[in-house]
């Protein structure tokens, strides 16, 4: 067995590991359990855009992973524990019930008839909660009910202050499903752009996207599709783009960028050379090299994009393919940037606040690595212990 073969089967089993560790994929508990007030520490309603079918086989799973010809519309509503430690996502095992004094829960969920209900709700949110939006884009091996959580996660722990928006495209959550997700995050593509420029339509002042693993690749042919008709910014209420272990082809990336163009305002990959979950994709589409895996960040910086190598932080995933969101000092450290409006926000990062920052987060978790970021101008290494 060549060394090839042999890391292709390593990382397929702990893929496989990973994705069947007692997840049913139910979002909602069979049964309500009370905990006192004092047990929750927030609740979050999270807006959803999905291309998923309405589960009839098993409703608490709400959207399974067949995919629909039009865009569902939904809100979650989800508690976060007391209990919750930044970075992490608690979760009830395999089909047991959720404890809100434990683990994350979903409590209600909303339907809207279409899509003028949910941008009059969507809308009406926004202008509450300051003018701003955050559309998470899942990746590959996702059920609805990850992608519920993450973005949960990332909004508590980035303590974001706008609307969270998910677009939940109709990913297999399997992990032998690799070439259907990617059939349907294509067929999604459409449906993102649509969403994006329906929340344009609101009072909203800056659409921040994040977006995950396969979902990079849903979001950068939306971007794309967006730049074709000459409104790549959404007529200035885009805010920041974050792709985090973009699986994408690095030439295939190369020529969204030259389509889309130079980005006006921050727009950021994060890598990282250990990324085990792309080793796979690689190998899958040919040794292709992927952007989030790329070893040369100075040859993508030169499209406009600042690269952040998180190669020497640790991973709450043995995957190493979840870093931007399960490693509390990134997770940190994204919230200080997103707190701040994209549009008062530089391309250029200070070096020394971010030192700071980091070496104080760094202390407090007893981390000790650097971020490289690479922008078009210049390299920065951010200390993140000491």
């Amino acid at each position: 067995m060549t060394v090839r073969l042999k890391s292709f089967v390593a990382i397929t089993f702990a893929l496989m590991v990973a994705g069947c560790a007692g997840n049913t994929h139910d979002l909602l508990n069979k049964t309500t359990v009370a905990v006192p007030a004092s047990a929750i520490a927030a609740t979050h309603e999270i807006f959803v855009a999905t291309t998923r079918r309405k589960a009839t086989k098993d409703p608490r799973q709400v959207f399974d992973g067949d995919r629909s010809p039009t865009t569902s519309f939904a809100r979650v509503d989800v508690t976060v524990p007391a209990s919750h430690q930044v970075g992490a996502i608690e979760r009830a095992k395999g089909s047991a019930s959720s404890n809100p004094a434990n683990d994350f829960t979903a409590k209600d969920v909303t339907y809207y008839e279409g899509a003028p209900q949910f941008a009059k709700a969507v809308g009406a949110d926004i202008a509450m909660r300051g003018d701003r939006a955050l559309v998470f884009v899942h990746g590959f091996n996702n059920g609805f009910d990850d992608g519920i959580y993450r973005l949960t996660q990332i909004v508590h722990d980035t303590k974001y202050p706008g609307t969270p928006v998910l677009f939940s495209w109709a990913s297999s959550a399997k992990t032998t499903g690799y070439l259907y997700d990617k059939d349907s995050a294509n067929a999604a593509r459409d449906d993102l752009e649509a969403t994006l420029r329906m929340l344009a339509k609101t009072k909203v002042k800056s659409i921040d996207i994040i977006a995950h693993s396969m979902g990079t690749w849903l979001t950068m042919e939306a971007l794309r599709q967006l730049a074709i008709t000459g409104d790549r910014d959404l007529d200035g209420k885009l805010g920041y783009v974050i792709l985090a272990s973009p699986d994408i082809d690095v030439d295939v990336f190369k020529k969204q960028m030259i389509r889309y163009g130079k980005p006006n305002k921050p727009f950021a990959i994060l890598l990282s050379g250990d990324d085990r979950a792309l080793r796979l994709s690689g190998f899958l589409s040919g040794a292709k090299p992927r952007v989030g895996d790329y070893g040369n960040a100075a040859d993508l910086a030169s499209y406009g994009v600042s690269v952040v190598d998180l190669s020497k932080l640790k991973s709450g995933d043995r995957l190493n393919h979840a870093k931007f969101a399960d490693n509390p000092v990134l997770v940190q450290l994204l919230g200080d940037r997103l707190r701040t409006p994209a549009g008062l926000a530089s391309d250029e990062p200070n070096p020394t606040q971010l030192n700071n920052l980091g070496e104080g987060l760094g202390k407090a978790v007893g981390s000790v690595a650097e971020i490289v970021i690479t922008t078009p101008f210049k390299v920065l290494t951010i200390a993140t212990g000491g």
